[in-house]
Parts: structure tokens; C-alpha cells; sequence
């Protein structure tokens, strides 16, 4: 009986521990406003623009779309290859790599009214940030809300835009799926 009872007592916690954080995570995720977690009241409204002659780039392309970007408009393309990059939209010239300057003018860009940017750091495809989850080289461009807004190095594109609320809803989602290592993976058998 002793036995019984101290199993009991280890598989209550086995148990009730997981079920505990699970209840409590999930409660703290469906609390929050997920525009508010997405920053989605921290989003520029996309400027109007107005098209002249446009000169598509060359080659066999997968898609295609026009963006304006840094006070001009770019091409984003892909190849058939799975490439990206960007084009002047009035030449079709492709353009070089973002540099870190017009990342972070892109990523104040994106934000309605932007805090003081605190720095910028190129990340690569094949280790991306965890807040990322992208296998894109990046510019990750944190501001002094400590938001942070990633823009592809390749296109000019912005990724993502993470909060410190998304960061934490994102710690909680993990908890909530207990995969804290990825945050990806919501099936446990191997």
C-alpha cells in the first residue's frame, strides 16, 4: 500500500504538472488580442504609389510582384530555381543585395511611427533567429520598444515583425505545444 501511494503521488505530478502548464499557457494565449501580439496596430498603411513605363527583369520567373521600397518601386522576384531578389521596376535591372542602411530604413518604413533604432544585425538562411523561422538571410532591425522588424537581405521584403508580447506569446505557445526548442512541431511521437 505504501508503493501505491507513493506512485500515486509521483503520477499525480507526472500528470497534473504538463496539464498545469498547458491550462495556464493556453489561458495567457487566448487572453491576448493576437492583432495586438502580431503588432498589427504598430503597421505603416502602405503608401500609394504611382507607376510609370515598368520594365519586368528577364528571365523564367516563378512570381512576381511589385512593392514599392525605399522611395522607389522594386520588382520582388523569384526564379524557377527558388531564388529571390529585387529589380528596379523602371529598368528591370536587378539590384544588389539590402545593405544595412536601406534595412533599416525599410523597417522604419514599415512601422506607423517608429522608435529609435537600436541596431541591425544580418542573420544567414541556414541559421536563422528563432523568432524568425524562415530559412532567408535577413536583417533583423530591433527598435528601443525592443520590437523587431526582419527584412529579407535578398529582396528588401519584411518578413516579420515580432513584439516583446509576441516573444512571450511565442515562449507560451511553446510551452503550450512543450516543444520549446522549435516551436514547430505539435506531434511528440518521435
Amino acid at each position: 500500500m505504501r508503493l501505491l501511494r507513493r506512485l500515486h503521488v509521483w503520477l499525480a505530478w507526472i500528470v497534473g504538472v504538463p496539464i498545469l502548464f498547458w491550462t495556464a499557457s493556453g489561458l495567457w494565449m487566448v487572453a491576448r488580442p493576437i492583432e495586438e501580439v502580431r503588432g498589427a496596430h504598430l503597421r505603416s498603411e502602405p503608401a500609394p504609389f504611382r507607376a510609370g513605363p515598368l520594365a519586368p527583369p528577364a528571365g523564367a520567373l516563378r512570381s512576381l510582384s511589385l512593392e514599392p521600397q525605399d522611395g522607389r518601386l522594386v520588382w520582388l522576384a523569384t526564379t524557377a530555381d527558388c531564388r529571390a531578389f529585387r529589380a528596379d521596376a523602371a529598368t528591370g535591372r536587378v539590384l544588389p543585395p539590402v545593405t544595412e542602411a536601406e534595412a533599416r530604413r525599410i523597417a522604419a518604413a514599415a512601422l506607423a511611427s517608429p522608435p529609435a533604432i537600436v541596431g541591425a544585425t544580418r542573420t544567414s538562411a541556414d541559421a536563422p533567429p528563432i523568432d524568425l523561422r524562415r530559412p532567408r538571410p535577413a536583417w533583423g532591425v530591433e527598435f528601443a520598444d525592443r520590437a523587431r522588424v526582419y527584412v529579407d537581405a535578398d529582396t528588401g521584403e519584411v518578413l516579420a515583425l515580432r513584439t516583446a508580447q509576441w516573444r512571450l506569446f511565442d515562449w507560451m505557445w511553446g510551452l503550450h505545444i512543450m516543444d520549446l526548442r522549435a516551436r514547430e512541431d505539435t506531434s511528440h511521437p518521435c
